[in-house]
């Protein structure tokens, strides 16, 4: 994968994120540094869900 697709893999993640977790901020984002991880340990810490429902949200979510 290169940086573009790393950029645009990211930005996917980030959108589907604000849409199921709306009280998300960008600043949040700005924290996670990109890392996928990150993210879902914020997502994990503030709406007390397993990182295996946040994957599994995030997968179900289709936009288009």
């Amino acid at each position: 994968m290169n940086k573009d697709q790393a950029i645009g893999a990211w930005d996917e993640i980030k959108g589907k994120a604000k849409r199921i977790w709306g009280e998300l901020t960008d600043d949040d984002f700005m924290k996670a540094e990109g890392s996928v991880d990150k993210l879902f340990g914020m997502i994990e810490k503030r709406f007390g869900q397993t990182k295996e429902q946040i994957k599994s949200k995030i997968d179900g979510l289709h936009i288009k």
